[in-house]
């Protein structure tokens, strides 16, 4: 019998199942690992909005899968001791459970539930994986979350720094995202580990969902129209949220200087963003409003609105924790055939790209290159970047390489 049969896993996640990220990120890969006989419960901490807006649709999906949730609101306010507050309620739901169930592994996603993981580890011996997914603590310092002027930001993040050596040579395993992630965290002092405790696991993408051939012109067509978008418009996309990183500045620049070589260009945000950050950012740089179309799109709808893209583009603040970031969107993009524009130097993107012959890369914000090639009329074969993201990117090679992490955990 298969050492995974009917192990009982707890998954904690300070993302909410109801947010785009545990929609696409954590859900489908533990329904698809549940399909191998893995028994999971979720803890994670909502977001009320997101919560109200989504329970009924998520709650659908993981009771098909017989994946038990429990979720928790997520506490905002005040800064610190809504974290102290939230880690508090997070304790006690696992302990409330772990009383009730029993479990056989931990899956800690992010820092945060890996503080539970040690905790967890010492009291129970229970192994956990650390999922780090990021370098969090530098990320909250690099983004301007954390100011570490302030000494409580400063003594939170020294606390954390310290934290992630224990994660890292106390759980069973560790995943990150990039193999330049990986590679950093190896030069990381005090680590008692080899370089095969850490798997790199890339953010993946339903290849099924994300495929260019579900799509009729006639649907096409119909949105183009909606969005007064012609066939003739040449469209450079932006999908998701803007938040923290995405260097919009850059990207109206770009925009702005392209549309001097290419007339027909248009600029569509796909994003559940505020439209008005956007246009100040439009008006800013003196792009004209019909040039520039801004939309939401519910999740099942966002591969519908990629298939209009003629490129996708993302730039990224360049910093030290970047280094160990996957853009979701990259996969979502390729998935659909469809090439990139982003800049350099973020997490592995470069390499990506490059392999699979996927896009252009801006390197020191120099656009004249990059425009260029677009301008001449640059062709890219869409099978050949599918193909790329099927290799790199597919959720089911995502869940496999969980599932082996799992395997050696519970062996």
């Amino acid at each position: 019998m298969d050492s995974t049969q009917q192990k009982q896993i707890l998954y904690i996640s300070y993302d909410g199942m109801t947010d785009p990220l545990g929609q696409s990120q954590v859900i489908p890969y533990l329904v698809g690992l549940s399909k191998k006989g893995l028994n999971f419960t979720i803890v994670s901490c909502e977001k009320k909005e997101k919560y109200l807006e989504n329970k009924e649709i998520i709650t659908r999906i993981l009771n098909n899968a017989s994946i038990a949730w429990h979720p928790l609101f997520y506490t905002k306010q005040p800064p610190v001791l809504s974290t102290l507050y939230d880690y508090y309620r997070l304790k006690r739901k696992v302990r409330a459970l772990y009383k009730q169930v029993g479990f056989d592994m931990i899956h800690c996603r992010s820092y945060l539930p890996s503080l539970l993981g040690l905790w967890i580890k010492k009291k129970y011996q229970v192994p956990f994986i650390f999922d780090m997914r990021g370098f969090w603590a530098d990320e909250r310092v690099d983004g301007g979350i954390w100011n570490i002027k302030n000494p409580i930001f400063k003594i939170i993040y020294r606390y954390f720094k310290k934290k992630k050596i224990a994660f890292v040579n106390e759980s069973a395993e560790i995943v990150c995202l990039t193999n330049a992630g990986k590679n950093e965290i190896l030069k990381w002092e005090n680590l008692k580990i080899n370089d095969h405790k850490i798997s790199v696991i890339p953010c993946c993408v339903d290849i099924d969902v994300f495929n260019p051939d579900n799509f009729s012109p006639v649907r096409q067509q119909e949105v183009r129209q909606r969005l007064q978008i012609k066939n003739s418009d040449f469209v450079l996309g932006y999908l998701g949220s803007l938040g923290t990183w995405y260097l919009v500045d850059e990207m109206m620049r770009f925009f702005s200087t392209m549309k001097k070589k290419i007339e027909t260009a248009k600029f569509l945000f796909v994003t559940p963003d505020d439209p008005a950050d956007i246009i100040v950012k439009m008006q800013k740089y003196g792009i004209d409003a019909t040039n520039v179309i801004i939309t939401k799109a519910a999740r099942n709808e966002v591969p519908l609105m990629i298939s209009l893209f003629d490129f996708g583009i993302f730039f990224i603040k360049p910093a030290y924790s970047k280094m160990a970031s996957s853009p979701t969107k990259q996969g979502e993009i390729m998935a659909m055939g469809i090439p990139v524009i982003c800049n350099s130097g973020i997490g592995d993107t470069d390499e990506i790209i490059t392999a699979y012959n996927a896009g252009l890369i801006v390197r020191n914000s120099k656009f004249d290159e990059p425009i260029q090639n677009i301008g001449s009329g640059i062709n890219y074969d869409k099978k050949e970047i599918r193909d790329g993201a099927i290799e790199y990117f597919s959720l089911d090679n995502g869940i496999e390489k969980y599932y082996k992490l799992y395997r050696n955990v519970l062996s």
